[in-house]
Order: structure tokens, then sequence, then C-alpha cells
């Protein structure tokens, strides 16, 4: 079941789980729509070098490894925004940081992260098919950034990113392992 802004907000009052620091608290207004939260873009951003070796075998490299080798490092500001070129994918960040904890007895959450149908409409796509923020998750959230239009846009931290849309977990679900866990960067835990 996917919460509305008021359950997010109530959610979010009992502790159910964490996003922070929000632009706002007021459900009827932004940060919060109807039914998900906007997230906003943090100063970190990774792009991969133009000269990586290629082809990377993915069988031998774990991601977060061909990210922290491979990637330059841009902090971005109000005056220096990041250029996202056409055809070109990314690796930022959220300012928020979430947490959706697994407690005996208690409601469990995740959540996916969606686009916003601003940027879809400009050929933006925030998350490039890796949208599940799983239950036990606590983190930044990495998004997956790629221009597929023809022109070039300018990316400047804060600005409303993607949409975060909570859910509502059957059950209480077995801890796993994960290696994103925790992370507070976009390639990973560092």
């Amino acid at each position: 079941m996917i919460l509305s802004n008021t359950e997010i907000a109530g959610g979010l009052e009992r502790g159910d789980f964490a996003i922070g620091p929000l632009a706002g608290d007021d459900p009827t207004c932004k940060p919060f729509n109807t039914s998900a939260v906007d997230l906003r873009l943090a100063d970190e951003i990774l792009a991969l070098e133009p000269d990586a070796p290629s082809p990377i075998d993915l069988s031998r490299h774990n991601v977060a490894e061909m990210w922290s080798h491979h990637a330059k490092h841009f902090t971005i500001t109000e005056d220096r925004p990041f250029q996202l070129k056409s055809g070109q994918l990314i690796l930022a960040k959220t300012i928020e940081k979430v947490d959706f904890p697994i407690r005996e007895g208690r409601p469990v959450y995740s959540a996916r992260v969606e686009g916003r149908s601003s940027l879809a409409r400009c050929g933006i796509l925030v998350h490039f098919t890796a949208p599940t923020i799983h239950a036990g998750f606590s983190g930044t959230i990495t998004l997956e950034i790629t221009n597929m239009s023809p022109i070039h846009y300018l990316l400047h931290p804060g600005i409303f990113i993607c949409q975060l849309i909570i859910e509502e977990v059957k059950g209480t679900p077995v801890v796993t392992d994960s290696q994103f866990r925790g992370q507070t960067r976009a390639a990973g835990r560092h």
C-alpha cells in the first residue's frame, strides 16, 4: 500500500521511518505531494572518466569499485552547477538521508525513488532501473542520472530531483547484507 502525504507525515512523527533534512514539514506543501515526498540533489556528482577502460568486466569488479577507480568527483555549488551532457550517465545523491528500520512488532516500510515528470519531459532519467529502497536501508539515496535529450542541462545543488514513494511491507523481513546499506557517498559506503 502506498502512503499518502498525511500518512508519510504521521510515519515521520511516530518514528516509523526517517527522511531528513526535509525542505519542509507541512504535508500540504512542498516537498510533499499527495502520495510522495520530493527529495533534493546534494552537491556531490561522480562522472565516469572519458578514458575509463572499456570494456570493464563486471564479473571481476564490483560496481562501487568501478566508480571509485574510473570516475571524477565534482562538488557543485549554486555558482558552479554541473553540466549534464547529452547521453551522459552520472551518479549523484540526495541531500536527505532516509532510514527504514526493521523492528519486530512495528510496521515496516520500504520505498521507491521515482523521477519527476518535469525532468522526464526534459529527457532526464534520475534512476536507471534501480528504484527500490529496501526495508532496513539507511543512508542517502544514490541516483543514476542519465540525459537522454540532445541538449545539455545544468544541475544545481538543492533542486528537487526525485520523489520518494513509501510503501508498507507485509510481514517482518529477514535482514540480508547489502553493499550499499549505510552509504553516505554516491559510489557506496565511504
